[in-house]
């Protein structure tokens, strides 16, 4: 029997591209739920509206000083930033997108910031990592009380 060389029939190149098909598809559903650092849906999901019901930036004011517990804090969602009193009178503000992914942090609570996408927290005094998969810090942001008001600077 004669050596012949195969090339490729009609059901192979079919066959080829119907799993480079698959292969493209399986791609974007897993870069899908992969996240990302721009996670517009993820904030979406979350509602809009910042609790002071005004959505200012660069020097607006956020609300009012004692609206924040010591030892605790508040998330700012249209500001994305969340803003804490670790001490008595000592404010400290954050961003409030999680390092690890680019999720919107959740909540404030036991002394950490904690984001519910993936279980990463940070504390409250100094924005460190307290829990990953983070291994970056929030990034601080400037923050003063005037008359009783917090103000973004």
């Amino acid at each position: 029997m004669p050596f012949e060389p195969s090339t490729p029939g009609p059901e192979s190149t079919r066959r080829g591209m119907l799993v480079g098909v698959g292969l493209v598809g399986l791609a974007g559903t897993l870069t899908a739920c992969g996240g990302s650092k721009d996670d517009s849906s993820a904030d979406a999901s979350q509602g809009t509206g910042s609790q002071n019901g005004g959505g200012q930036s660069g020097g607006g004011s956020l609300g009012k000083a004692a609206d924040i517990p010591v030892g605790g804090g508040k998330i700012f969602k249209d500001e994305k930033v969340v803003v804490t009193q670790p001490k008595q009178g000592e404010f400290k503000a954050f961003s409030a997108i999680c390092t690890h992914r680019g999720c919107p942090v959740g909540s404030v609570s036991d002394g950490k910031i904690n984001c519910p996408c993936h279980g990463s927290a940070f504390n409250v005094a100094d924005g460190s990592v307290a829990k990953g998969p983070a291994d970056k810090p929030l990034p601080s942001k400037n923050v003063t009380v005037q008359n009783g008001e917090l103000k973004l600077g």
